[in-house]
């Protein structure tokens, strides 16, 4: 089984897969780390804020290493941004029935209500460099679209909207 969490910056996306490994013992691959790999060893010029080309780039890469998991019956968690909307015309059905996809966003009334918090949250599983772009404007912005772009894909969109913990302790007891 492939666990695929996509959404929204700063949604919990990475936090979310280290609860899978904790709880499930299912190991995970972030496509923040394949990114940056790619960058850092100069197999790419983009950079980390080419985040459409990115998603072109680097998505062909992660269906394959999908692909090649399930048909390996590995159980594994990919998490990242770098998910598009479409993602599913990609996979035929043997592939399909095998991920279970997963998309966080936060509403604009969380981010109005907990916006320090989601940023003293930032650095929970890893350190985060520069995190001055991130505002609330951009936040909402960010998810706002997320959930415009995965909805009208017909794909389902978890929304925190009060309760993090909650909304992700729910998630991890649906597996």
């Amino acid at each position: 089984m492939i666990i695929l969490i996509t959404g929204a910056s700063h949604t919990g996306k990475t936090a979310l897969a280290q609860r899978f490994l904790e709880k499930r013992h299912i190991p995970y691959l972030s496509i923040d780390h394949l990114k940056m790999g790619l960058i850092r060893s100069g197999q790419t010029a983009l950079t980390p804020e080419d985040d459409e080309a990115l998603t072109a780039y680097l998505w062909p890469i992660v269906r394959e290493i999908i692909k090649t998991a399930i048909e390996n019956r590995q159980d594994l968690t990919v998490e990242g941004c770098y998910v598009p909307f479409g993602w599913r015309k990609d996979f035929d059905e043997r592939y399909v029935s095998e991920i279970r996809f997963l998309c966080l966003a936060m509403t604009d009334a969380y981010i109005d209500a907990h916006f320090d918090a989601i940023l003293s949250h930032a650095c929970d599983i890893e350190t985060r460099l520069d995190d001055s772009y991130c505002t609330p404007e951009r936040l909402k912005a960010d998810n706002r679209g997320v959930i415009k772009g995965f909805l009208a894909a017909g794909e389902p969109v978890t929304r925190i909207e009060a309760d993090w913990e909650a909304t992700v302790e729910a998630l991890l007891n649906r597996f």
